[in-house]
């Protein structure tokens, strides 16, 4: 497999697509109220560099990079196809986003998820890149709908 990460994507319809269900996914498994995955419009945003992960033609997968401060940075819409999962896409979006976050200064990296059992997978994931539990961050709350997890860049 040749895995290509590329910057950008967002006016691809079949990113568009994978998007869609990622968000889709994540409000079917969160109450109401606490999916925080952003759609298109948030990913535009400034301070956010969004890629998306492809073999030739195919889409494997999509994640993004908030800059919450000059030095800490939040992962955000990690997001694998399900025709993809279990290859390590996952692994190869993560690692890229932590050397792109390493390479623009950032020392901390941090992510909030959900807590049911569909979120498992990508929590072991997180943690098995080093990822420890911390506390909330930035403007979100704690609740028994989310958890958050940090990683030391240093």
């Amino acid at each position: 497999m040749t895995l290509r990460i590329t910057e950008g994507g967002l006016d691809d319809r079949r990113v568009v697509e994978l998007l869609g269900t990622h968000l889709a996914k994540a409000r079917a498994n969160t109450a109401e109220g606490f999916a925080f995955a952003l759609d298109l419009s948030g990913l535009r945003a400034p301070g956010i560099t969004f890629w998306s992960a492809w073999e030739d033609d195919t889409l494997l997968g999509v994640g993004a990079l908030k800059r919450l401060s000059p030095g800490h940075g939040e992962v955000k819409s990690m997001h694998t196809a399900e025709a993809a999962r279990r290859r390590g896409i996952g692994g190869a979006m993560l690692r890229h986003i932590m050397a792109e976050a390493r390479a623009t200064g950032m020392t901390r990296l941090s992510l909030e998820t959900g807590t049911s059992a569909y979120f498992q997978p990508a929590v072991a994931l997180y943690r098995r890149h080093g990822f420890v539990e911390c506390g909330a961050f930035g403007d979100y709350v704690p609740s028994a709908e989310n958890q958050f997890l940090t990683l030391d860049l240093a």
